[in-house]
């Protein structure tokens, strides 16, 4: 007796779920210059280590002897698999089957993929391509009802991202639930034209009355980089691989330990010269803050997060002495680096994953306050700043400051963390208040300058009068600032403080749950 006849068995069906939606359907899948999903996963994870769950799930017709006669696979597949050596969860609408809607689909597979990454407490890279749960129109007479929406087991993709880390790759037309999946992540790419994300098709829009628009217009990469929806857009599927590995290197695979650290061939003592003079002495003028960053961290290291979107923040993770941090800087050269509505809300999903995760927070601050003006007022900047800087106090991570330059107003701030005794630093460059002098010397002084004759003349006076108290040199005397340091030295101190800090962390649980 033997059971090689249903070995038998088991091998054939395997190779009718591998075919996926058939020779006709993956080559239109590559005609859309798109990989399918089971190449994708190749090309993700590191070779061989993909253990796939499910395989055999999908729609069978059976003939009256009860044989099989013909098999569509669920169109979603999903595994365990390593990534640099680290164990993940992988789960991918296969598009070739349905165009990736529930039709032919097993529910339970994707209930199944997100349970295991919380249960197994493992990171979760979804691939998505296509309606992500959702069936089509047709769907209502096959099943012969209608169907009242629900989120059932959202609750379970929503309690991984206050476990371990979730990647989103929108790499083909995501649109309903297959969009919330994409956004409810702590790091998302979409690819440029051959990928689009949108709540409702252009049918549905147009059904509406909203108008003939086509994919790329509702959904594409140019849109969602912009107004935050999708953190980052790439040129190709591999490009997206690559910017996932890579944000997973700064991670630990779940809350329960540290971010991993790698070996440092860059020299915690490295000075760089360029430092000395890259803050101009005029204020009104600007420098890349880019080049700060570039210069301090570990050579390469850095990796920015929503680049098209909040550009008056830069955000990111970076390494100093192969020790992971979250880094943000204000960017000069958007709005002299004040902080607009959606800066705000970039830099506060930049605090929570910190938290999350036990990544120190370093700040390399040249802050002039929050953006003035009615838009600003439209756009409620001050309500969107305040809850960043509630999540910089709530924050349980250490945090340090480097004054580059400005630190003025409320926003300002956020140069100290509150209730923290943290380490705070500030080159010679640093000029800070509660508002610039410039913008508040004629109100502060108008009297005295209604009585004088030559008006100009007297404000030069006022104004060298006031710069001469203004040097950071005076708050160092007053321990308003713990320490004035040579720009030179910036690396060094950050590196020292990083390894303090990593010293002082532990696992405790943030007590504020990260929000997608």
């Amino acid at each position: 007796m033997s059971w090689q006849e249903e070995v038998d068995e088991l091998r054939r069906r395997e190779q009718l779920a591998y075919a996926m939606g058939g020779p006709d359907k993956v080559a239109r899948q590559h005609e859309f210059n798109k990989l399918t999903i089971r190449e994708r996963i190749d090309a993700i994870a590191d070779g061989g280590s993909f253990h796939e769950i499910g395989t055999l799930a999908g729609v069978s017709v059976y003939d009256d002897q009860g044989r099989l006669q013909e098999f569509t696979p669920s169109n979603f597949v999903f595994g365990t698999a390593d990534i640099d050596g680290r164990p993940v969860l992988l789960s991918g609408d296969d598009f070739t089957v349905r165009g990736g809607s529930a039709d032919a689909s097993i529910a339970g597979k994707r209930t199944q993929a997100e349970g295991l990454a919380l249960e197994l407490r493992l990171p979760h890279i979804r691939l998505v391509d296509g309606m992500g749960g959702g069936g089509s129109v047709k769907t209502i007479e096959r099943a012969g009802r209608t169907y009242i929406p629900e989120l059932r087991g959202w609750e379970t993709v929503v309690n991984h991202l206050g476990v371990a880390p979730s990647v989103s790759l929108a790499l083909g037309s995501v649109a309903g639930i297959g969009a919330a999946r994409v956004t409810t992540s702590h790091y998302s790419v979409i690819v440029k034209s051959s990928a689009q994300m949108m709540i409702a098709g252009p049918a549905l829009v147009d059904w509406a009355n909203l108008g003939e628009v086509s994919k790329e217009e509702l959904g594409a990469s140019r849109i969602h980089t912009r107004n935050g929806a999708i953190d980052d857009e790439v040129n190709t599927e591999a490009e997206a691989f690559a910017r996932a590995r890579r944000f997973l290197s700064y991670l630990p695979s779940s809350t329960d330990e540290l971010p991993p650290e790698r070996p440092c061939n860059d020299d915690p003592q490295r000075r760089e010269e360029s430092l000395i003079d890259i803050i101009p002495k005029d204020s009104r003028k600007v420098y890349r803050m880019q080049s700060v960053i570039d210069a301090v961290v570990d050579q390469g290291s850095f990796f920015e997060i929503g680049s098209k979107w909040g550009k008056a923040i830069i955000t990111g993770l970076a390494r100093f002495d192969g020790k992971p941090v979250a880094l943000f800087a204000e960017n000069p050269m958007i709005y002299g680096g004040a902080w607009t509505a959606d800066a705000c809300r970039k830099l506060v999903r930049l605090i929570d994953l910190a938290a999350t995760f036990h990544l120190p927070l370093v700040h390399l601050e040249d802050c002039p306050g929050f953006l003035i003006g009615k838009q600003s007022e439209e756009s409620a900047t001050i309500r969107f700043g305040s809850q960043a800087l509630a999540a910089l106090g709530q924050a349980p991570v250490p945090y340090c400051c480097v004054v580059v330059r400005k630190a003025f107003g409320v926003a300002g701030g956020a140069n100290h963390k509150p209730g923290s005794h943290h380490i705070r630093v500030a080159w010679p460059s640093g000029d800070w208040g509660s508002l610039p002098i410039e913008g508040g010397i004629e109100v502060a002084y108008k009297a005295e300058l209604a009585e004088v004759d030559d008006y100009d003349a007297h404000l030069a006076k006022i104004k060298a009068r006031l710069n001469r108290v203004r040097s950071p040199f005076r708050s160092a005397e007053f321990f308003e600032i713990e320490e004035i340091i040579d720009p030179r030295d910036t690396r060094s101190v950050l590196c020292r403080w990083v390894q303090l800090a990593r010293r002082a962390q532990n696992t405790e649980p943030a007590r504020f749950w990260y929000r997608p």
